[in-house]
């Protein structure tokens, strides 16, 4: 019988996390908005509200983590 072919498995907590885009950015919520929301100003809180794309230097080992996109 031959033996399965070896595939990476999708990080959950990566598929969960992050959003590649179809130009190959990723796409990520930014932190700092769900507690402590008072001392932050509705300017900050809006903003942070906002997605962001990620740093090229995290990229790699976020997209190493989603093998199926």
């Amino acid at each position: 019988m031959p033996r399965p072919i070896a595939r990476r498995k999708t990080k959950k907590a990566v598929a969960k996390r992050f959003k590649v885009t179809a130009t190959g950015k990723v796409i990520t919520q930014q932190a700092g908005r769900r507690h402590l929301a008072g001392s932050k100003n509705r300017k900050r809180k809006r903003h942070l509200a906002k997605a962001k794309v990620l740093d090229v230097s995290d990229m790699d080992r976020v997209i190493l983590n989603l093998p199926f996109r």
